[in-house]
């Protein structure tokens, strides 16, 4: 145990200059540019706009972007169409959000990825707010690295050293049997060798695991309590994004692609596209 504290303290100080010089490589230009004005567009449009000119978006410092917005548009739609335009073009980047007035660049709103990926419950949604120019801001969390201090070093040797405690207490304390015993105790639903646990969004291979989004496991269970039925495209959307308030096709195909790469590890089990249709998932028995 002490040797692995000796070793993350002599290789965490350069774990930021890795991690920052990789913001670059890792995320486009162009592909930031065309998600946030689709997801400029998609607000406009949802608003009932589709003549109004959507300004250039500007990147205003490393890793942090801008696109401004003169009409007004709906916050609670927001995160969603943000995060599907950024999965349509293949940004993976943890973010943050900020809505800024355009008089005075004063934070009136914003949050982060994680509220809407894993808890589904995004800030002060559904507050008023008076008619006003303002900026999305999108700052993708990987690029503040390189400005991190000495102080910010330390913070990481921190969390590396209460990371590798708390896995070295799991391993010692580990006990297979108890392991598979919790397993079994929480309500799944089985599918071919496969488990998921719908309440904490969690799924299971064996003593295999992966964690879910809040949307994959809403599919997912819907396909699972429908197995070797067709679901068509709009049943799909309606009960799993309705309460959006805004239903996009693209975004369905994304998330059928990311369950599959997830369920590849079962070959008895596969979510077939019926073209025109819908999707089905298929057990073979």
């Amino acid at each position: 145990m002490r040797q692995l504290i000796l070793v993350a303290i002599s290789i965490l100080p350069g774990y930021e200059l890795i991690a920052g010089s990789t913001i670059t490589a890792a995320v486009s230009t162009e592909n930031i540019n065309l998600a946030l004005r689709r997801t400029a567009d998609g607000l406009l449009r949802a608003s009932g706009d589709s003549t109004s000119r959507i300004p250039s978006v500007e990147q205003i410092k490393e890793g942090v972007w801008q696109v401004r917005l003169e009409r007004d548009f709906r916050y609670e739609q927001l995160p969603f169409i943000l995060q599907t335009s950024l999965d349509l073009y293949g940004i993976q980047q943890a973010y943050q959000v900020s809505i800024r007035n355009c008089e005075d660049s004063k934070i009136e709103l914003g949050y982060h990825q994680y509220d809407f990926l894993n808890t589904n419950q995004v800030p002060c949604q559904g507050r008023e707010l008076p008619k006003a120019c303002r900026y999305i801001e999108i700052s993708f969390l990987e690029a503040t690295q390189l400005q991190q201090t000495h102080s910010s070093k330390l913070t990481w040797i921190l969390f590396a050293l209460v990371g590798l405690v708390s896995f070295w207490i799991y391993k010692k304390n580990k006990n297979d049997h108890k392991v598979i015993t919790s397993i079994e105790e929480v309500e799944c639903l089985e599918f071919g060798n496969l488990k998921l646990d719908a309440e904490n969004q969690i799924l299971y291979c064996a003593d295999d695991r992966q964690t879910l989004t809040f949307r994959e496991t809403k599919l997912l269970k819907l396909l699972i309590n429908h197995q070797n039925q067709i679901l068509e495209r709009d049943q799909l959307l309606r009960e799993v994004w309705a309460d959006e308030g805004i239903l996009v096709g693209r975004s369905l195909d994304v998330f059928v692609s990311r369950l599959r790469k997830k369920i590849a590890v079962d070959t008895s089990v596969a979510i077939a596209a019926i073209h025109g249709v819908g999707y089905r998932l298929e057990i073979k028995k």
